[in-house]
């Protein structure tokens, strides 16, 4: 029996949202933006919809974080793989993964689109990253760091010629909430180790 409903407009369809608002519990819908100011916006609507003006320690965290970031000499291609089954896919430009990325200090390997396409492995070769990065669950469910490297395509890049997987929290990485600065500082460390 809630009082107000939270969503973001992108996960909300336009049928959702009429059933939404008809209901009469009182409707709050975020635009979200990949971005340290977008995430930052949002804390601040998020904190303010509820009541609460104490967010500032939260946006001061990021901020924190952020400027822990170690500059990397050359920016390493990371190739970011969503792995859900059989179902792969590689993140674009103006994913929540490519920008991430480059707040880690590493360039997406893939920006000539936008938004996630199937893998292909004629696209990983193409693309030759330097590393592979999944969501640990993603990493598990595709059977692991070997099996990962035996993707085809994989063998013939320089992440797969130098064992190069790393894998984080899905929740941690990918929400561009309140922990941004940690995701950020986190794969920063994940990205050095792996450049040496």
């Amino acid at each position: 029996n809630p009082t107000l409903i939270m969503a973001s407009e992108k996960d909300i369809n336009p049928d959702l949202l009429a059933k939404m608002k008809s209901s009469g519990i009182k409707t709050e819908l975020f635009k979200q933006e990949y971005s340290v100011d977008g995430t930052k916006k949002l804390i601040e609507e998020v904190a303010k919809a509820v009541g609460n003006n104490d967010y500032q320690k939260l946006n001061d965290k990021i901020d924190s974080d952020l400027k822990q970031i170690q500059p990397l000499a050359k920016k390493p291609k990371v190739l970011f793989i969503y792995a859900r089954g059989n179902n792969l896919m590689v993140a674009g430009k103006n994913t929540a993964m490519s920008n991430l990325i480059e707040l880690a200090g590493g360039e997406n390997a893939f920006n000539d689109f936008e938004d996630f396409k199937p893998l292909t492995p004629e696209a990983v070769v193409k693309a030759n990253p330097d590393i592979l990065f999944l969501f640990d669950s993603g990493l598990q469910g595709a059977g692991g760091n070997e099996a990962v490297l035996k993707m085809a395509g994989v063998a013939q890049t320089n992440a797969g010629k130098n064992k190069k997987v790393i894998a984080m929290d899905g929740g941690l990485v990918s929400s561009f909430g309140p922990r941004l600065g940690e995701a950020a500082l986190d794969l920063n460390k994940l990205l050095i180790e792996n450049t040496k």
